[in-house]
């Protein structure tokens, strides 16, 4: 019988879970077996999956489960070097050259398990079958919008914390705006069709945000954009990836410009096609943004996982969209989980 093991999640912050009770349940009237671990900061209780009819482990007993099981999990594993011999699904990071990736997959290599990436789980066309994208985008519009805020009461934006739902989020971010007593910014989303431009044009809209939409068709000539710098906020949501023009190029930090705030959902620092490379270092939810410039500022942001300011939705919505997926576990040799496989092996041959 197919056995899927819902680990805890171990890093700092992050509340998410790629599994509902309500899928879990799915999934045992298919005929997989599911086992979910306790949690003490999971945003979704324990009693659903109990409800379900779902197994229960200790918090991350994950090393010790059966080796047949498939070890599922969100986010990266402790960086302890320990072999991996079960098969995990997880966002590895381990496939773009990425020096902890390589850690990781060495210990696969050691361990004899496989990797299953979350970020490479394809359908036919070679489209993701689940992302996280657009509460990425809703999110990280979010924090940028308070990084502008602070920037008018002559501060930088202080350390970030979970939300219970996005209208707690909308109202929270509302008064932080409201106490300006300044008018709304302009933004401009770049990415604007994709889920998470979409996301961070919503957000923008929200908060009664006046947005530029640009997607793929505004940004062919290569650049440059004068009009990012003519904005207020400039939102990437595009990945970095070979061919990406450069929005905001260093060259910007001592040009004039109304622009003050960055946010970098994409979050690519150190990817060679980086297109706003005017940073070095992603940011973090105790220190949100990095003030690049000070004449006039200019801070960016980029937090790696920002869906899990918002862990209830970003779960709800992630979980149904890879719960067809979960449905074909039992054939893992092929479709979703074929392709995904061979990815790994694809780059496990340097390893």
């Amino acid at each position: 019988m197919t056995h899927l093991w819902v680990r805890a999640e171990q890093r700092p912050n992050e509340e998410r879970v790629g599994l509902t009770p309500e899928g879990a349940a799915a999934l045992i009237a298919a005929g997989i077996r599911v086992t979910v671990e306790e949690s003490s900061v999971r945003a979704i209780g324990l009693d659903g999956y109990r409800d379900a009819g779902c197994e229960i482990a200790p918090e991350n007993s994950w090393p010790d489960a059966p080796r047949d099981a498939i070890i599922f999990g969100l986010k990266e594993l402790p960086e302890d070097g320990t072999p991996l011999p079960h098969r995990h699904i997880m966002f590895g990071h381990a496939f773009k050259g990425q020096h902890s990736g390589r850690r990781l997959l060495e210990r696969f290599k050691a361990g004899g398990g496989t990797l299953y990436d979350l970020e490479y789980l394809v359908d036919e066309a070679g489209r993701r079958v689940a992302a996280f994208g657009y509460w990425a985008g809703y999110a990280g519009a979010a924090v940028t919008l308070k990084a502008w805020a602070a920037q008018q009461q002559g501060s930088i934006c202080a350390p970030v914390d979970v939300y219970p739902s996005k209208d707690a989020l909308n109202a929270a971010l509302a008064a932080e705006l409201d106490a300006t007593g300044a008018p709304r910014p302009r933004a401009i989303v770049i990415g604007a069709l994709g889920r998470v431009g979409t996301g961070a044009a919503d957000l923008c809209t929200a908060m009664e945000v006046e947005v530029t939409k640009w997607d793929m068709a505004e940004t062919a000539s290569g650049g440059p954009f004068p009009e990012i710098l003519a904005h207020d906020i400039f939102l990437n949501c595009i990945f970095a990836r070979p061919g990406t023009p450069v929005f905001v190029p260093r060259s910007a930090l001592n040009a004039p410009r109304t622009l003050t705030a960055i946010g970098d959902v994409a979050c690519d620092p150190d990817s060679d096609y980086n297109p706003v490379p005017v940073y070095d270092r992603a940011t973090s939810w105790d220190a949100p943004v990095l003030r690049v410039a000070e004449d006039p500022v200019l801070d960016v942001m980029a937090i790696d996982n920002l869906p899990s300011m918002l862990p209830v939705e970003s779960s709800q919505d992630y979980a149904a969209q890879l719960l067809p997926s979960l449905l074909t576990l039992t054939a893992l040799d092929a479709g979703v989980w074929g392709r995904a496989e061979a990815e790994f092996k694809t780059h496990m041959k340097g390893i």
